[in-house]
């Protein structure tokens, strides 16, 4: 799934079809959308429909860079719509684990200072 996540984020297309894909995204239906854009009768786990939806969407976008005249904005749209709308619903990566920026020895040193501190005025080991 990281190996998505890294695709996802590569992805670079022009603002105007994203823009328009965000408008879109609240109004899409995972079932409806995938079927039509997939011609599938089942709908696919996440991961799945995220690869076929890209491997579609590169085709179409090299459509758009070609200048072919059989590209559509509006089925490229439909996709990104759908890529989006589909990385929403993969499952989110597991924390990491944190690590401790320091020991108990050094917050125990910086709390509890000794009792022959020789700063002026200071209120430490009174």
């Amino acid at each position: 799934m990281s190996d998505l996540r890294q695709t996802l984020a590569a992805l670079r297309r022009p603002r105007l079809l994203v823009r328009a894909a965000r408008f879109g995204l609240p109004e899409y239906d995972r079932p409806r959308d995938l079927r039509r854009l997939l011609r599938r009768t089942v709908t696919p786990p996440p991961g799945r429909a995220l690869l076929a939806l890209l491997d579609q969407e590169a085709a179409l976008d090299a459509l758009r860079k070609a200048g072919d005249v059989t590209y559509s904005p509006a089925r490229h749209i439909d996709l990104l719509i759908a890529i989006m709308g589909e990385a929403q619903h993969l499952p989110r990566p597991a924390p990491a684990p944190q690590v401790k920026a320091s020991g108990i020895s050094a917050l125990r040193r910086a709390t509890y200072s000794s009792s022959d501190c020789r700063t002026p005025g200071s209120s430490a080991g009174a």
